[in-house]
């Protein structure tokens, strides 16, 4: 049976897999309208669609450099020791909730709880970053304690 950090690093490897699938797709469905735009009769009718096929383009291109900075991220999650002090892959019980630091993806629910899945550069994530168990710090009013590290 899977540990909850490593379904809680299933769940970040599927979600930049799905990702860069959907984003792929998009690159190849823009390159075979790219490719299959004959020029018609109406010259800037043609020209149009074009530059917004390029445009589309580009910006799929965007998305695709940012799911690869999150691949990297994840490659780079160590989950197989906790660590005296948070940082990337760490699983993290406080006060108000708990909390593994990868990439952000919102809230996930496994076998054993509900967990805030986000990355170190998050408010939260950069408060978290470096403290051990006790450690206390304050968001949105709130008084927030570390109980425990995984």
């Amino acid at each position: 049976m899977k540990t909850t950090k490593e379904q809680l690093y299933n769940h970040c490897q599927q979600f930049v897999k799905d990702r860069l699938g959907r984003i792929q797709q998009r690159i190849a469905s823009i390159q075979e309208s790219l490719r299959s735009e004959t020029k018609s009769t109406a010259g800037d009718k043609h020209e149009t669609g074009r530059a917004m096929l390029q445009l589309e383009r580009e910006k799929a291109g965007k998305q695709l450099a940012e799911v690869q900075k999150l691949q990297e991220i994840v490659a780079k999650t160590d989950i197989s020791s906790p660590s005296e002090y948070i940082g990337l892959g760490s699983l993290v019980a406080t006060s108000q909730g708990n909390y593994f630091i990868s990439i952000s993806i919102g809230k996930i629910t496994t076998d054993s709880g509900e967990y805030f899945v986000i990355a170190p550069n998050t408010p939260v994530g950069k408060l978290l970053l470096g403290k051990t168990i006790g450690d206390s710090f304050s968001f949105n009013g709130n008084e927030i304690i570390i109980h425990d590290i995984y």
